[in-house]
């Protein structure tokens, strides 16, 4: 469940489109609030942000905004990562409206319970909510539908968890009430969430899209675009452009420690 077979990131956006785009809104985010440091990432931050204090003065959106904000490069990336390794399976089993649900649900629990414990000047951001809701799920399936999920995932799920409560409790600055009320939500809406769901395949794939011109013989055929078509990226640029964008961003943000930009 948890190895990534999907041959480019084209496919798998065409299989995983809500981690996809997710995961874009999380680097582009960053992008322009911590890399590029501009004003309208200023902003977007400083009214994102889970603050206990304006969230009882009626700016209840930053119970689900802090989910897409995140404290530096490495939080982002970690994030990230969880969201791509753990998230497609959820997204084939649930399909897409629910799994935002549960993304974004279990978070935004998590958020409302962090606001009822926490003091008014406690204030947040981050993903781990919803990352810690997925784990939930898995958690649930592992106890009550052991037919969702492979042994070789049930172990390598519970050793995940534990390590990440370990984690959560042995690291500073992390938030133990965010961790722990989004596996415990995850683990309560499940039931809702899993209700006639299968599986995962890992051998499901995007249907061939149809050619919007098909040769009705095997004489010569007319396209009226063909003077329009764009020359095919390389397949090696193409197979690669996760990484070579990775690369890009991360010598950029080198170049920026360094004060040379």
């Amino acid at each position: 469940m948890f190895i990534r077979t999907e041959r480019s990131i084209k496919e798998f956006f065409e299989l995983y489109p809500v981690v996809t785009i997710i995961v874009g809104i999380n680097i582009f985010l960053w992008f322009i609030i911590d890399f590029l440091n501009l004003q309208i990432g200023a902003f977007i931050q400083g009214y994102g942000i889970g603050s206990n204090y304006w969230i009882g003065q009626g700016e209840w959106w930053r119970i689900f905004t802090p989910i897409f904000l995140h404290a530096g490069l490495m939080h982002m990336l970690f994030n990230s990562f969880s969201l791509v390794l753990f998230g497609p399976a959820l997204e084939q089993m649930l399909g897409k409206v629910k799994f935002i649900l549960a993304y974004i649900g279990t978070a935004a629990t998590a958020n409302i319970g962090i606001y009822l414990i926490e003091s008014p000047t406690y204030a947040h951001l981050g993903a781990s909510g919803a990352v810690f809701g997925l784990f939930g799920i898995y958690v649930y399936m592992i106890v009550f539908r052991k037919e969702l999920i492979d042994q070789s995932s049930s172990q390598i799920i519970g050793v995940i968890v534990a390590m990440a409560l370990v984690m959560t409790f042995v690291r500073s600055n992390i938030s133990i009430l965010g961790h722990l009320f989004g596996i415990f939500s995850g683990f309560i809406y499940a039931p809702l969430l899993l209700a006639g769901v299968k599986s995962y395949s890992p051998w499901a794939r995007p249907r061939p899209r149809k050619r919007k011109y098909e040769d009705d013989d095997d004489g010569p055929q007319f396209d009226p675009n063909r003077w329009n078509k764009k020359r095919k990226m390389p397949e090696a640029i193409r197979k690669n452009m996760l990484w070579i964008i990775v690369g890009i961003i991360a010598i950029l943000w080198l170049l920026g420690q360094a004060n040379i930009l």
